[in-house]
C-alpha cells in the first residue's frame, strides 16, 4: 500500500523536487501539490493525502494555520511541518496546531521519507535538535505542562532503551537498527510507552520524559 502525500509549498523548485523524490521511491506518491493554503479545505479532499508535507510560511494563511484547520476538519490526514526556520516559538506553535513532526527543509532527501513514514505509523517525527527547542521553549517561558508525578510509570527496561533513543531523536528505523530489534517490534514498544505514560505522540512523550526526570 503506498502513502499519499500532498505537498504544500511556494517555492516552485522545491515543490517539483520533492514530488519528483516521493514519486520516484516504491511505497510512496504524490497525490497533490499547491503553491499556497488558501483553499487548503478543497486542496485536501482533492488529493485525500495519508501526509501533507506543510510548509510553515507562505503567501496568506500560513502553514500554522492550515495545519489547525486540516487537523480538526481532517483527523486521519497527518501533517508534518517543514521550513527553513529553526525557530523554538514556531516549531511549540505548529505542535500545538496538531502537526505530528517536525523537519527542515535542510534535512536529506532520505530523513524526509523517513519522516513521512513514521507520521504515517502514528509516530512523531522530530530530530533531537528541533526536540531541544521545544524543550527551550518551554524553559524560556517557564511553562510547567503538569507536575512532576511521584509515579512508577513501570517501564520495562527495553521500553526505557527505546525512549531514551527516541529522545535522542532516532526515528523508528533508527531505533531498530540502534536496539538491534525489528522495525514491528519498535513499533510494539512505543505502543507501550504511549499508553504507560498516558501520551498520544512523540513529542509528548519526550517531553513528559524530560519533564518527569526519566533520564
Amino acid at each position: 500500500m503506498e502513502i499519499k502525500i500532498a505537498i504544500f509549498e511556494d517555492n516552485k523548485l522545491i515543490r517539483e523536487a520533492l514530488q519528483t523524490i516521493i514519486n520516484g521511491t516504491p511505497g510512496f506518491v504524490c497525490s497533490g501539490t499547491f503553491p499556497n493554503v488558501n483553499q487548503v479545505e478543497a486542496d485536501i479532499l482533492f488529493s485525500r493525502p495519508d501526509v501533507v508535507l506543510m510548509d510553515i510560511e507562505m503567501p496568506g494563511r500560513t502553514g500554522i494555520e492550515a495545519t489547525k484547520i486540516i487537523t480538526e476538519q481532517f483527523p486521519e490526514v497527518k501533517v508534518l511541518i517543514q521550513t527553513v526556520f529553526n525557530d523554538s516559538d514556531k516549531i511549540f506553535n505548529a505542535l500545538c496546531a496538531g502537526a505530528s513532526g517536525y523537519i527542515l527543509k535542510t534535512d536529506s532527501p532520505v530523513k524526509h521519507l523517513q519522516a513521512i513514514e513514521e507520521v504515517y505509523n502514528g509516530g512523531a517525527s522530530m530530530s533531537s535538535a528541533i526536540a531541544q527547542k521545544v524543550m527551550q521553549f518551554f524553559v524560556r517561558k517557564n511553562v510547567i505542562l503538569v507536575q512532576p508525578e511521584e509515579t512508577d510509570f513501570e517501564l520495562s527496561a527495553r521500553e526505557k532503551e527505546i525512549l531514551s533513543l527516541m529522545v535522542d531523536g532516532n526515528n523508528y528505523r533508527g531505533i531498530a537498527d540502534k536496539a538491534f530489534i525489528s522495525y514491528e517490534t519498535v513499533r510494539t514498544h512505543v505502543k507501550h510507552i504511549y499508553k504507560k505514560l498516558h501520551v498520544a505522540s512523540r513529542s509528548e512523550a519526550i517531553l513528559k520524559a524530560k519533564q518527569q526526570g526519566l533520564f
